[in-house]
């Protein structure tokens, strides 16, 4: 395992673009607001009009943005040396296609948010068993048929999901469109951001305990073994972490996709390949990614806003082949 190139200055400087993000977050919108009294509002809240879009429409989020950009990038992190593939993503196991297919269901049914988000997860929740029934059987744990499965699945809800599209009325429409390409205007506080902030820390921590153990995984499971890790229970663990992990963004924004595909080779591609360092930069550069990004999806056109997964799209695959085409 290569060890990591110089690491805390990447985390002082990532620290500071996740403190600029925020506060960028905050400042930009719809409608402009002084620097002045944007830190006046956060030290000394009112009820002016200020107060009201700091505290109840732009703070719930940015940090919306935040935690589900964190939440992706410790997902496409765990998948990838899980799989040790560098295509894997949150997604790739068929998570989104499960909650996509029941959110949109409930769409189509014309339920409210409470029911939409409900079914949402119990979509991500029957895909996540189904992936985990057909690859674990009698203790024996393929990743191979983990992946083919959650593959074929996700093609699977992706034709179910064109299906509801082709039914939807034309008024529903935009509505699926937004929650199929991201969409934070939903994250307005309450259950779901605490809901996220709280999983994002449970699973970075666990995560960050058994970092040394991801090391030596990431050479190969017959070193893993070799060098006494418990591989089984330490894939296992991964794969309902980054789950997890997964639904937890899928609730908050829908699919926003390229965050935990793209920002754990960036973190690479910058040296660091230890799970101690590469993980919390994962999370604090896809946090300031998504933050970035959001506040842009509503200010480049306001008052009306764009899917954030469109961003993220734009300015990620920009960013990691200028990152590949410096790299040595």
């Amino acid at each position: 395992m290569t060890s990591p190139r110089h690491p805390l200055p990447h985390l002082f400087l990532f620290l500071l673009l996740a403190a600029g993000s925020l506060f960028a977050g905050l400042l930009f919108g719809s409608v402009n607001l002084p620097i002045s009294g944007i830190a006046q509002v956060l030290l000394s809240p009112a009820d002016d009009a200020t107060s009201q879009i700091v505290w109840q429409l732009r703070l719930p989020r940015v940090l919306a943005a935040f935690a589900c950009g964190g939440l992706l990038a410790l997902a496409g992190a765990l998948l990838q040396v899980l799989l040790r593939n560098p295509l894997a993503d949150p997604y790739i196991l068929g998570v989104s296609g499960g909650a996509a297919v029941g959110a949109l269901t409930a769409m189509l049914l014309g339920w409210g948010l409470v029911l939409v988000n409900l079914t949402s997860l119990a979509g991500a929740l029957a895909a996540i068993a189904i992936v985990f029934g057909l690859s674990f059987r009698s203790g024996d744990w393929n990743l191979y048929r983990l992946l083919l499965t959650g593959v074929v699945l996700s093609a699977g809800c992706a034709a179910l999901t064109t299906l509801i599209l082709t039914l939807a009325p034309a008024s529903d429409v935009k509505g699926m469109l937004f929650w199929l390409m991201g969409d934070m205007s939903r994250a307005t506080g309450g259950e779901g951001l605490s809901s996220a902030w709280v999983t994002l820390v449970i699973v970075a921590a666990i995560s960050m305990l058994f970092s040394g153990s991801l090391n030596v995984l990431s050479l190969g499971q017959m070193k893993a073994k070799t060098l006494g890790v418990a591989v089984l229970p330490l894939q296992v663990g991964i794969y309902f972490g980054a789950a997890l992990a997964t639904v937890a963004a899928l609730m908050l924004a829908g699919v926003i996709g390229f965050v935990g595909l793209i920002i754990p080779h960036v973190i690479r591609l910058l040296g660091i390949n230890d799970y101690r360092w590469l993980l919390p930069l994962a999370m604090l550069l896809g946090g300031s990614f998504l933050t970035l990004a959001d506040t842009l999806a509503r200010t480049l056109w306001a008052p009306q806003q764009l899917p954030v997964g469109v961003l993220t799209a734009l300015l990620g695959v920009p960013l990691l082949l200028l990152l590949l085409s410096r790299k040595q």
